[in-house]
């Protein structure tokens, strides 16, 4: 069973860094594009960050967390992280990594899920 497992997250004070890795397990995901999404308490999934499978893909970021976050890759490992740094309470959610074949970060884009990481930032 496919499965994409994230790790790293925490409580943190507001301004602080945390970074999240996602390992996926039963299949390498060398093809695949991967994303970084989140969850706010009653707020809708949305995209924070993505990342193209090739060697130097470019990198995609919500407005909201621009100049903050940081996505990249690892083949050789098959990981993906999300360093974020200048943590915000607003960035309280649980973090998502996934991964999709297709282009674009849609949520029903996305082929696979993870179960989720908490980020809480106090302020």
């Amino acid at each position: 069973q496919v499965q994409l497992v994230e790790s790293g997250g925490g409580l943190v004070q507001a301004g602080g860094s945390l970074r999240l890795s996602c390992v996926p397990s039963g299949r390498t995901f060398t093809m695949y594009n991967m994303g970084w999404f989140r969850q706010a308490p009653s707020k809708e999934r949305e995209f924070v960050a993505g990342i193209g499978w090739w060697s130097g893909s470019s990198r995609y970021y919500a407005d909201s967390v621009k100049g903050r976050f940081t996505i990249s890759r690892d083949n050789a490992k098959n990981t993906v992280y999300l360093e974020m740094n200048g943590l915000k309470p607003e960035d309280t959610a649980v973090y998502y990594c996934a991964a999709a074949r297709g282009s674009g970060w849609s949520i029903p884009g996305m082929d696979y899920w993870g179960k989720g990481t908490l980020v809480t930032v106090s302020s």
